[in-house]
């Protein structure tokens, strides 16, 4: 593979006032090895966290059918490689609530460090009163989780790894099933993942939901001067 050229990328950020701003930025990856690209076709989510390998510089590219969920693959992918997740970033149109469940299970049983996750605001608009509730009421546990709504149409998954990888999956699908053939991309991809995540945390620093404050014991022990 050749060098990469540089290429322009525009990102619409914020300030610290909140006002919107466009920045254009030059990125020139460093040369990288060859990476033999996969094409495959799957209908089931599990089967497909069995069949494929994830290590430095991997990429797979995989058309899925109307029945995969995603969010059950993100599941599947953690749990079939035992990972520990330092922190998981997942920005979605919309999911239901099979998919809340499914991050509870990966929270629950101490997979994951940090999950943040981040919707369009015409899903948070229209679930205000039903899935808005239920996501709050069972994935803000042990302050490890955070929730965002924002203009965003995104569909793509953070994940960093204590073991080292950075994955980065994006495609058309979102967590949930459509009914229709999508595409997905999954790679481990340093640069990827820090430009993904540079975007999610401005998104989630201005529109996020949950007020992290010191929770009442942990304030009395910090009065107390213990750690």
């Amino acid at each position: 593979m050749n060098e990469l050229s540089q290429f322009k990328i525009n990102v619409l950020a914020f300030d610290k006032a909140g006002r919107k701003k466009e920045i254009a930025r030059i990125v020139k990856p460093p040369r990288i090895k060859e990476v033999p690209e996969r094409a495959l076709k799957y209908e089931y989510a599990e089967q497909l966290a069995k069949d494929i390998q994830i290590e430095t510089g991997c990429r797979y590219y995989v058309l899925i059918s109307g029945n995969f969920i995603a969010g059950d693959f993100i599941e599947a992918l953690i749990t079939e490689n035992n990972w520990h997740v330092k922190k998981m970033t997942i920005s979605t149109l919309s999911l239901h609530q099979g998919n809340v469940d499914s991050l509870v299970n990966l929270i629950e049983g101490n997979y994951i460090d940090e999950l943040n996750l981040i919707v369009s605001a015409y899903f948070y608009a229209h679930e205000r009163g039903s899935l808005v509730k239920y996501i709050h009421d069972n994935l803000d546990k042990d302050n490890k989780f955070q929730f965002a709504a924002a203009g965003t149409h995104c569909k793509i998954t953070n994940i960093e790894t204590h073991c080292g990888l950075k994955i980065c999956i994006h495609g058309s699908s979102n967590l949930r099933s459509s009914g229709n053939i999508e595409q997905i991309m999954i790679e481990e991809n340093q640069y990827l993942y820090d430009f993904n995540q540079e975007v999610f945390d401005q998104i989630l620093d201005k529109y996020k939901t949950i007020n992290k404050s010191i929770r009442r014991d942990k304030l009395w022990q910090t009065v107390q001067g213990q750690k």
